[in-house]
């Protein structure tokens, strides 16, 4: 079986005065309780759900679990790169928003905004949408226009503070990141990669305040001969990405809960040398798809290495199958607060 929910303006634009409520979010809890009806059927158990995804996926899945009205569809939790340090979406900024994507579709602010949508194709509304990314794009920032907004359906508090209330408390978990999950936002703008040091403090000044030269500073040291774009997007890549999934890990083995930790550290022998393991690298390992991506940048041209690191992967799959099995990662360490020797490694050196 698969299931579709909606994303971009279709499923999270904000109007809650037409229902319009993080209605990705809702279609993905519909599937999670059509499962729950229904799997026993195909020989499955409602009490051993697992609910993963990557990226965007993993933000959604880790909601799922975390949410007062899915939380008990819930039994395991895998977790593939995830934006945890994405800033929520507020009410309303998620409404300026909406109010700007109205304006772009020449909406006026007297019409019925449900009757008015409903009227034109969905062309149109996604050419809008696109229109709307340009405009709301600034530098150093991955975040789309629209995504689930907090205190809205299916994400009603920040996932930190649901951590740290205990909502994943009782789940398996497994969760992981690439090394330089950035670079697949960074390594081709313009405006990231012609940073200097003077230009990337004036970003991180709205993110760190008084303490970004003391931040950057630091992976600068532990970057000593990279350009200024290069540790710009070392930083990032960990207050995205890696700072908030070892915090996730962090908590839960704290509490006894089963946790498993991966990084993917994979860059190609051939290609752009920036790229390094960017954000989506470890799919093509995961699913044996090299050949449905030949031109992938991130990937270069896979050789036998490349293919015999693919099926090192694939172990990591059955234990990946494992996991949703039984909750247990095959012969994997579980992982232990702070403790990296038991943090399982995927990588091939480019040299």
């Amino acid at each position: 079986m698969t299931a579709n929910y909606r994303v971009g303006p279709l499923g999270y634009l904000y109007l809650p005065q037409i229902g319009a409520d993080n209605l990705g979010a809702q279609d993905q809890a519909a599937v999670l309780r059509w499962v729950r009806d229904n799997i026993a059927s195909f020989g499955g158990d409602p009490r051993a759900v697992t609910v993963g995804g990557q990226s965007a996926g993993a933000f959604s899945a880790l909601s799922l679990a975390l949410d007062p009205a899915t939380w008990g569809l819930v039994r395991r939790v895998l977790l593939q790169s995830g934006p945890w340090g994405l800033p929520p979406q507020g009410p309303e900024q998620a409404a300026e928003a909406a109010k700007e994507y109205r304006r772009l579709l020449d909406i006026p602010s007297t019409a019925d905004p449900g009757q008015a949508l409903r009227a034109l194709p969905v062309g149109r509304l996604l050419s809008a949408y696109g229109e709307l990314a340009a405009r709301f794009a600034r530098p150093g920032n991955a975040a789309p226009p629209m995504y689930p907004v907090l205190g809205g359906a299916g994400v009603p508090q920040a996932w930190q503070q649901a951590v740290a209330n205990g909502a994943l408390e009782g789940k398996d978990l497994l969760i992981g990141t690439t090394r330089d999950e950035m670079t697949a936002f960074f390594a081709f703008e313009p405006g990231i990669q012609s940073l200097t040091r003077e230009s990337a403090l004036h970003l991180l000044v709205g993110q760190f305040g008084p303490s970004a030269q003391d931040v950057f500073q630091r992976y600068e040291n532990e970057l000593p001969h990279a350009t200024s774009a290069r540790v710009f997007t070392a930083l990032q890549t960990d207050e995205l990405f890696r700072n908030g999934a070892l915090q996730i890990a962090d908590h839960h083995a704290a509490g006894g809960n089963a946790t498993y930790v991966y990084p993917f550290d994979y860059h190609p022998a051939q290609g752009p040398d920036r790229l390094g393991a960017a954000h989506c690298v470890e799919l093509p390992f995961l699913f044996g798809t090299f050949d449905s991506c030949p031109d992938s940048p991130m990937l270069g041209t896979p050789s036998d290495t490349e293919r015999a690191l693919g099926r090192s992967f694939a172990t990591a799959v059955s234990a990946f199958s494992a996991f949703v099995a039984t909750g247990s990662a095959s012969d994997w360490l579980p992982y232990a607060p702070a403790t990296t020797a038991r943090i399982r490694h995927f990588s091939r050196s480019s040299s």
